[in-house]
């Protein structure tokens, strides 16, 4: 294998401009190939970033110059596109939610598994800096034993059409946010600690008129040793994103916001983009210097593309994907039946 990897970028949006923006400083990657909705947006992306744009997932999966697909595309089409890599047998990386739900994602492991095909999925919040710190302390003992985990996730509602139709999405606010919870509880107290059951609540409180999804959630995971970690999310939390993650030890307690940022100003004028889901212009305004690095992206694409050279296992893979849906459709059986519901995982992708 070459040195260089040429990564094929599935998806010309939001999320494709930060994995893209990941790969700035991760030595011998590049993008050479794009492709998104709209020929117009499909342009700008490649003018932005240097690379060749195509007009189809099978074009881009099947380009004898691309080594490893990103998926970065809606969940409705994140099926498609491992499928159409695996026929191209391309290495493949997806973005969160793996699958709309955990049938999609049993899927999606299935074919790269056996195509024997390097797979990574792509979870930002887990290589987030704050994130690291928080694991590498809880393993030092810091807190003692850890007992509880929470989560609060949320802002005043998506930034694409395509989140809000909860039909074609496969659900709302808890489906998109909560997935970001899940996986971090699993990496706080460690994926040697399987997850039980799910009880969750989740409402249209605000949004009815745009969505039959829920636009506010939480949920309870409870873990086979008993311990639980707790999801809060919103699409109708105004002032801008919230993404604060807790952990509670018998000795201690750690509390990380990666929502915080050092700066502050007061503005008349417009500055341009200030951060994700930012719900003012002017005024006082909360700059994060440097998004793509806090929110962990530059990490996680720098690490995926270290261990696609190297031969190695990435340290999310699409098992830990499949794991996350299942959490979520447990956590949906549990809204309709006000129960405990348990999370279906076969035990040899538990143990895995």
């Amino acid at each position: 294998m070459s040195d260089l990897v040429r990564v094929g970028m599935l998806g010309s949006g939001f999320i494709g401009e930060f994995h893209t923006l990941g790969l700035r400083y991760v030595p011998g990657a590049r993008v050479v190939a794009n492709y998104g909705a709209g020929a117009e947006r499909r342009e700008a992306f490649a003018q932005r970033f240097g690379s060749r744009p195509v007009d189809s997932i099978e074009a881009l999966c099947g380009d004898p110059e691309v080594d490893l697909v990103v998926v970065s595309l809606p969940n409705q089409l994140h099926l498609d596109a491992i499928r159409a890599s695996v026929r191209s047998g391309k290495a493949v990386a997806c973005t969160k939610p793996l699958g709309r739900n955990a049938r999609e994602a049993a899927e999606m492991l299935r074919l790269v598994e056996e195509a024997g095909l390097f797979n990574a999925y792509l979870e930002n919040v887990v290589f987030g800096t704050e994130m690291i710190r928080m694991r590498e302390m809880v393993e030092a003992g810091a807190i003692g034993r850890p007992l509880t985990f929470r989560a609060r996730e949320g802002h005043s509602g998506p930034h694409a059409a395509h989140f809000w139709n909860a039909e074609l999405a496969g659900g709302g606010a808890l489906l998109d946010m909560a997935s970001h919870g899940a996986e971090a509880a699993r990496f706080v107290f460690g994926k040697d600690v399987q997850v039980r059951d799910v009880f969750a609540w989740g409402a249209t409180l605000v949004h009815g008129e745009r969505t039959t999804g829920e636009d506010n959630a939480m949920m309870i995971i409870r873990f086979e040793d008993g311990r639980a970690a707790t999801m809060d999310v919103s699409w109708s939390s105004k002032g801008g994103l919230e993404g604060r993650f807790e952990v509670y030890g018998d000795g201690g307690r750690i509390i990380q916001d990666i929502t915080s940022t050092p700066m502050r100003a007061f503005i008349e004028r417009p500055a341009g983009y200030i951060g994700e889901k930012a719900d003012a212009e002017t005024g006082w305004v909360f700059p994060v210097p440097d998004e793509t690095h806090v929110h962990g992206h530059d990490a996680m694409m720098q690490h995926v593309v270290e261990a696609f050279r190297s031969g190695t296992t990435p340290r999310e893979t699409f098992r830990d994907g499949f794991i996350v849906n299942a959490i979520l459709d447990a956590a949906y059986r549990s809204m309709r039946s006000g129960r405990w519901e348990p999370v279906e995982v076969v035990p040899a992708v538990a143990a895995a």
